[in-house]
């Protein structure tokens, strides 16, 4: 099943976390956070200006992008967990 977000929102998977840390100390599951790395699904129309025509995104599908942890709303689609969110929640694009 294909997701299409609209207007100005975006679909995100989020990136798997790292599970050792730099130091060599692997993490348990219950001392894991949830990635604020993700991977742009999909995209939107873009946002819709007061004339009618739409503003073109800042990201791009396949675009790897940071958020904040709480950032987007998450959906369960064919039993994989993406991110609905705003473009206005994503703070970088990492090259």
């Amino acid at each position: 099943m294909k997701i299409e977000p609209i207007g100005a929102n975006l679909v995100v998977k989020r990136l798997p976390s790292e599970e050792v840390t730099a130091g060599g100390i692997v993490l348990p599951d219950a001392a894991k956070t949830k990635p604020r790395q993700g991977r742009v699904l999909s995209i939107g129309d873009g946002r819709l200006l007061p004339n009618g025509a739409r503003s073109p995104h800042q990201v791009g599908e396949g675009d790897r992008v940071l958020f904040d942890s709480y950032a987007g709303t998450e959906v369960l689609i064919d039993g994989e967990e993406l991110l609905i969110m705003s473009e206005d929640e994503i703070l970088a694009v990492v090259p």
